[in-house]
């Protein structure tokens, strides 16, 4: 009798599927979108660096929301999106308002920007050890500790908001104005300031927004939608000056929160 041959089996491959490192591939291609904007500085094109940084915030903030969504969340996944977050938001916006306003003052015209990248990384450091950390108050979770660094790249790019918005109305003492070092040099220590601060700021993760306020938001987007496909330096510069306005409301919504959280506990029968 003849045998009969049976079909060789077939090789599993083993590792980790496409779901769960598809976040780190959106994570690496916003780190060399974001790290391209220096290139684009160093051959003058800096409105093209600017939204080479804007499109790479865009992908932090998907990377992040697509890794729980498919529930891929790993250590791995979040330390490496802190080291993206540093050279996209610390680095690049640094070296380009160096090269761009403060170059010409040398060694001093530096100081702000190696300021700037210092307090970007201590966030970003205090940042992952608080994931550690004990857990916070339920809504605690609704607010960021200090500036995030997406946020805080934008408003350090401002003054080169201003000044590419100048350079297109052709309005020369506007562009000299945002342009003298030392306005440049002051928005990056005051934003250096801010990300390495305590003050609580809104995550929007978790923002409810009231039924009566819908139409009034979506109208809202719609129109700086417009705003920042007719001219998106314009709507950068907008963005910031509408975020800075923010921030006081989120210090009283926090401090309202905490002192509600407060009297709950005080309230509650002695165990």
């Amino acid at each position: 009798m003849s045998q009969v041959r049976r079909p060789p089996r077939r090789t599993r491959l083993t590792g980790q599927s496409f779901n769960r490192i598809l976040p780190n591939l959106m994570t690496l291609l916003g780190l060399c979108i974001g790290l391209s904007s220096i290139r684009l500085g160093l051959d003058g094109k800096y409105g093209d660096a600017v939204i080479a940084i804007a499109v790479s915030a865009v992908i932090d903030g998907v990377d992040g929301r697509l890794a729980r969504l498919l529930k891929a969340t790993s250590r791995f996944g979040a330390e490496f999106d802190s080291l993206a977050d540093f050279l996209c938001f610390g680095i690049a916006p640094a070296l380009l308002i160096y090269m761009w306003s403060l170059e010409p003052w040398g060694a001093i015209g530096f100081l702000p920007p190696l300021m700037y990248a210092s307090a970007m990384a201590l966030r970003l450091a205090r940042f992952n050890a608080a994931l550690d950390s004990a857990p916070k108050a339920a809504f605690a979770y609704n607010f960021f500790t200090g500036v995030p660094a997406p946020a805080g790249a934008g408003l350090a790019l401002f003054p080169l908001f201003i000044g590419l918005e100048a350079d297109k109305l052709h309005t020369s003492w506007l562009r000299e104005a945002v342009g003298y070092p030392i306005f440049p040099g002051a928005v990056l220590v005051v934003v250096a300031l801010l990300l390495v601060s305590t003050l609580p700021v809104w995550s929007f993760k978790n923002f409810k927004i009231p039924a009566a306020s819908t139409l009034p938001l979506l109208l809202g987007v719609v129109v700086f939608a417009a705003i920042l496909l007719a001219d998106p330096y314009a709507a950068g510069a907008l963005l910031d000056i509408t975020y800075i306005a923010m921030l006081p409301f989120s210090l009283r919504s926090y401090r309202r929160l905490a002192a509600e959280a407060q009297s709950r506990r005080a309230t509650l029968p002695d165990s």
